[in-house]
């Protein structure tokens, strides 16, 4: 079963610490985590749909380059981690 998980700054403002999931996509997986909390939604996803410019999501430590194709399959041991993007210099 896929895992999701948050870094603890975006857990302890957004509730959305989860943990084991019933997904057999990354689309599906966010949609698990909007169900239980749609606030998610906006913070993750822009208005195309797409995971927003400063998150980023690995996938079994793969980093997630293609933002808009929310429909890559997981495997049944997936492990999906979810933070925050930095930026600067």
């Amino acid at each position: 079963m896929p895992h999701i998980e948050f870094t603890s700054q975006l857990s302890q403002h957004l509730e959305c610490s989860i943990g084991a999931i019933e997904a057999t996509t990354l689309r599906e997986a966010f949609d698990v985590v909007f169900e239980r909390n749609p606030k998610v939604r906006s913070y993750l996803l822009d208005d195309q749909g797409a995971v927003r410019k400063h998150v980023a999501v690995f996938i079994n430590n793969q980093l997630l380059h293609q933002r808009n194709n929310l429909e890559i399959a997981l495997p049944p041991d997936a492990e999906i981690y979810v933070m925050q993007a930095l930026s600067g210099g």
